[in-house]
């Protein structure tokens, strides 16, 4: 099973600024990065023009861990808590499942474990200790 944990930074519209930001401070190398304006329109959640330029979703590198960011959507808020996220990310859906159950028994589900445009099992979560999570399954990009 390939199973990786990695930290995941909600910002309040300044994404960009703290990629920058740690670039320059700890010599990251920047992965990958899309802004909301370059995802699939979603008629469901209309985007303000103004937030077309945030981040969501970019990795960087420092040594050898990995950093995953993105902008709050527009209409959401960062506040003490929720800000780091720890993202869970597999190679299988089936394992993405079991593990999505597992971390959800006596927590809180904030988005079901479902197919997206970027994943084939993606959700959110929050543990019954209060630690949200992210399961994402690789390969679907």
């Amino acid at each position: 099973m390939s199973l990786r944990l990695t930290p995941y930074f909600v910002m309040n519209g300044n994404a960009q600024d703290a990629i920058a930001f740690y670039e320059r401070a700890l010599g990251a190398t920047p992965l990958f990065k899309q802004t909301f304006g370059e995802m699939p329109e979603n008629p469901d959640f209309p985007l303000p023009e103004s937030a077309k330029s945030l981040v969501s979703h970019a990795m960087i590198r420092i040594g050898e861990s990995d950093i995953m960011f993105s902008d709050t959507f527009p209409g959401q808020e960062v506040k003490a808590g929720n800000q780091v996220t720890i993202c869970i990310t597999l190679g299988d859906a089936e394992e993405a499942a079991r593990i999505f159950n597992a971390l959800a028994d006596g927590g809180t589900i904030e988005m079901p474990l479902q197919e997206t445009f970027f994943s084939s099992a993606y959700g959110t979560l929050t543990d019954k200790f209060g630690i949200p999570f992210q399961i994402f399954t690789e390969g679907k990009m």
